[in-house]
């Protein structure tokens, strides 16, 4: 199963006893679970980010405990020898951000849906609604912590330069133009950082970009792929959606998971403001 898969190849999958699929809405100040419910794709079961995370830490969105995300998996049917395909209709495209998840805890074929819920109900294709019901499967404790990157390990990179840190906020809040919606966190960016708003690996129509297309924008933003890659955001959401999109280029990107709600937040982190 490739990593970003087609509304047509997902059609002519449904119903196949291995696969699972997975709305993975989050929005803030919208009720993902209600809206799944009015509408999904059938068979979809639905997956609650707003709980998939660390309760006990001061951060919104740090990721929560092998154990604790394993057994969140269990009881929709996520488990072991599951191909999973995931979609949302967030404007932060969270679908990512479960895929980066979903991998880093174990999942090995893991894809996200192209155009999402969106496209799919506008090539008038079916739609369920009510709570979807799968058998519990087996998801098995794992975790490859690689992948993540901590405040210390951000402070150590901006003097060895050691790997490219690339930022998924808006331009405004990248240079510090425009202040964070936060009244605590500083304005700015990580020293050194350079900037790729998430929106720009999209087409007008919410299918992403792909091969050359998706390339230029990394290349625009100052990026050179064959080097080493950590992404960042805001707490962490958007930068799944990059590090999803240098997937799809080959660069296995690590993801700094407190990004700027830490970095932003702590007064002994140096901030840049202006271009990169």
């Amino acid at each position: 199963m490739d990593a970003l898969v087609t509304t047509e190849w997902l059609a002519s999958e449904l119903g196949a006893s291995d696969l699972r699929i997975v709305d993975a809405t989050y929005a803030e100040g919208r009720d993902a679970a209600a809206e799944y419910e009015a509408a999904h794709i059938p068979g979809a079961v639905f997956m609650n980010l707003a709980e998939l995370r660390d309760t006990d830490s001061d951060l919104p969105n740090m990721l929560p405990s092998a154990d604790k995300f394993a057994s969140r998996m269990q009881t929709p049917g996520l488990g072991d020898g599951s191909r999973i395909v995931l979609y949302d209709t967030s404007p932060w495209h969270t679908a990512a951000r479960a895929w980066w998840m979903l991998r880093l805890f174990g999942a090995h074929n893991v894809a996200i849906l192209d155009g999402g819920l969106t496209k799919w109900q506008a090539e008038g294709r079916k739609i369920a609604s009510g709570k979807e019901t799968l058998r519990h499967r087996h998801f098995t404790v794992w975790a490859d912590l690689n992948g993540v990157r901590d405040l210390d390990q951000m402070k150590a990179n901006i003097d060895s330069g050691a790997e490219q840190v690339l930022d998924a906020r808006s331009a405004a809040r990248f240079t510090g133009e425009e202040s964070d919606p936060r009244p605590s966190i500083a304005a700015g960016h990580i020293p050194g950082a350079r900037n790729l708003p998430y929106g720009a690996v999209f087409d007008a129509n919410g299918t992403w970009k792909t091969g050359d297309a998706l390339k230029v924008e990394f290349e625009k933003a100052g990026v050179d792929l064959s080097k080493p890659l950590v992404t960042t955001c805001g707490s962490g959401i958007t930068a799944s959606v990059l590090a999803f999109g240098a997937h799809l280029l080959g660069n296995e990107a690590a993801l700094y998971d407190g990004s700027w709600s830490e970095w932003g937040g702590d007064p002994s982190t140096p901030k840049a403001t202006g271009p990169a």
